[in-house]
């Protein structure tokens, strides 16, 4: 892991960005830390630079509390090279949100299966490097992102400990199988009039989770009316589970 520059943010939070071979990504460290910190690793549905405001304000949330945080740039995001397929993929899927239609399975296992076979691998690659530094210690938390991701993720890292998904991307349902897998304790976002998710799915999804302690957070409003109350809610579930 390469540290490629370090700024002091106001309330005292170090903010580095990193690259780890080819893939690029930011992590923030709490100013005041007397011990490593836990982690929570940010998901975000891709573009590091434009969802960066978003992703600085959860960080500060977290280092108020005490946690380190870091994400990643998505395979095919970014500055990151593009998939022919994948941009396909998204047109068609775009096409049939546009037309009011349902969307096919087909297009979403061609847009989502194969960036969750890349993404994963380069997370736990990250985690890797992340947990050697001294000022970062366990347990792990995920928290946001492509559900997808955040689901194979639950499955396949056993050092994350908790997680919490937003419900609003579409899942495979070939990945349903793998969401009965999951374990971990789970809190899941889900909004309720999200112009771009379908409801019954992700509230089928939430039912599939094998997850002992599951909770649901159901508010109404569109994908980006997440309220403020639900950071704190967050840190509180991760308290549980982090501390």
């Amino acid at each position: 892991m390469q540290f490629t520059s370090e700024q002091r943010l106001d309330d005292g939070v170090l903010e580095r960005e990193f690259t780890l071979g080819e893939i690029p990504g930011i992590l923030w460290t709490p100013g005041s830390a007397s011990a490593p910190a836990p982690l929570i690793l940010v998901g975000h549905p891709g573009g590091l630079h434009m969802m960066y405001p978003r992703l600085v304000a959860r960080a500060r949330h977290a280092a108020a509390e005490g946690y380190a945080t870091a994400t990643i740039e998505l395979p095919g995001s970014g500055d990151r090279p593009r998939s022919a397929a994948a941009e396909q993929a998204r047109a068609d899927l775009r096409r049939a949100l546009q037309a009011g239609v349902p969307v096919d399975d087909e297009i979403v296992d061609r847009l989502v299966l194969p960036l969750v076979e890349k993404a994963v691998p380069e997370w736990r690659a990250v985690l890797d490097a992340l947990l050697s530094l001294p000022e970062i210690g366990g347990p792990v938390g995920y928290s946001g992102g492509v559900i997808a991701i955040g689901i194979r993720l639950a499955v396949v890292e056993p050092r994350i400990s908790a997680a919490l998904l937003f419900a609003g991307s579409f899942v495979p349902r070939t990945m349903f199988e793998e969401a009965r897998q999951v374990t971990i304790p789970l809190q899941v976002l889900l909004q309720w009039d999200d112009e771009g998710n379908d409801r019954q799915l992700a509230l089928d999804l939430f039912d599939a989770f094998g997850s002992k302690e599951k909770t649901l957070h159901a508010n109404m409003g569109g994908h980006t009316g997440v309220p403020q109350f639900e950071g704190d809610d967050g840190n509180r579930f991760f308290a549980r589970h982090l501390k």
